[in-house]
């Protein structure tokens, strides 16, 4: 369960709240994505930071030409075979905590490239770990918003408390705020041959 921000007021300017939620608040409000596109879905990116939609209402405008300065990783494009070193290496160069999102089909999953595109890595996921999928062909600058809505969500549940033997107390991960119409069922088997071609 979420606990309020601020917790309590006692007088005109004074308010309470704990070390850990004041560090999620800077940390959600000044994400610092990376200036990374690899193919068409850049342009829906580049229309979600420009005045139109307006990243920075979000405090996440500020695309860093680096890894060394930027905290979010989003990987707009079809990541090929010969990208795919590349966006470890520069994943590898960010600076913790960092996110990644995965952003259209290709991304997601190899796209329309997923059957016969034998140059084409099928799903991110398999090269970095991924926080937040956006689905699309290409995805509507809204859809890569709300991607960073979610991203806030997770950084607010970060924890940094330990516990009572000194163990880490897990992360509080969000509940999807809607999940369309299709539950998966609850005792399906995990699927683990995803990148076999049948057919």
């Amino acid at each position: 369960m979420n606990e309020p921000w601020i917790e309590g007021r006692f007088e005109d300017n004074v308010l309470t709240t704990t070390v850990e939620q004041a560090i999620n608040w800077a940390r959600q409000s000044s994400i610092w994505p990376m200036t990374f596109g690899l193919a068409c879905c850049a342009i829906e990116m580049m229309a979600a930071g420009a005045s139109r939609f307006d990243m920075d209402r979000f405090g996440a405008g500020a695309f860093r030409a680096t890894p060394r300065q930027a905290d979010l990783m989003i990987v707009a494009g079809t990541v090929t075979y010969k990208m795919a070193s590349r966006v470890r290496r520069l994943y590898n160069l960010m600076p913790d905590p960092k996110f990644v999102i995965a952003m259209g089909a290709c991304t997601v999953g190899g796209g329309p490239y997923f059957k016969y595109g034998y140059h084409v890595v099928k799903g991110v996921d398999l090269v970095v770990p991924v926080d937040v999928y956006v689905p699309g062909c290409p995805p509507r600058p809204e859809a890569l918003l709300e991607g960073l809505m979610r991203i806030q969500d997770k950084i607010n549940g970060h924890r940094i408390a330990k516990g009572v033997e000194g163990v880490k107390i897990d992360d509080e991960l969000p509940v999807p705020h809607h999940s369309g119409y299709v539950t998966a069922p609850a005792d399906g088997e995990p699927l683990f041959d995803h990148q076999k071609i049948t057919g």
